[in-house]
């Protein structure tokens, strides 16, 4: 039975590229179906990929071969909370060694203009410190990284 609430996203011609990378990179991910078209479309042939399933950390998306008319925008990302600096790196050189680009403040681009936010639970803990000034050093020094680096973070919270 399909979920009641799938993401969407749209690609041009690389959905399936796409979500065999996602799978390949985050846990409890995977590429479940692979449909063609049924007919030819303004972006493909009849039996080309139309639209691709997938699951990214347990959500369900849909990848849809649209064409070119609308592109990802950091109106919409992926948080992925991480436990640690070894896993905040594997996903951010995984994500911006893949053609991807850096951001800010822990974000990156996929090579497909997706936006993904790779944030350690030990940044939300420390900007949300119950101590003010520990949770706004820890802002700080957030403002400053694109890859967060927890033990800076960690360092600026201590003061």
């Amino acid at each position: 039975m399909s979920p009641k609430n799938t993401i969407c996203l749209w690609y041009d011609g690389t959905a399936l590229e796409a979500a065999q990378f996602y799978a390949a990179t985050f846990p409890d991910s995977a590429v479940t179906a692979v449909h063609g078209a049924p007919g030819d479309y303004p972006s493909g042939k009849e039996g080309d990929v139309l639209t691709v399933e997938f699951t990214v950390m347990g959500i369900p998306c849909l990848g849809l071969n649209g064409g070119p008319m609308f592109k990802h925008t950091e109106a919409f990302s992926f948080q992925v909370a991480t436990d640690d600096q070894a896993e905040t790196d594997r996903l951010w050189s995984a994500i911006v060694g893949n053609g991807g680009e850096e951001s800010a403040c822990g974000w990156c681009k996929d090579k497909w203009g997706l936006s993904w936010q790779i944030t350690p639970r030990a940044l939300m803990a420390a900007i949300s410190d119950p101590d003010p000034a520990a949770a706004k050093r820890a802002f700080a020094a957030m403002m400053e990284m694109r890859k967060i680096d927890i033990a800076t973070i960690e360092a600026a919270r201590r003061g």
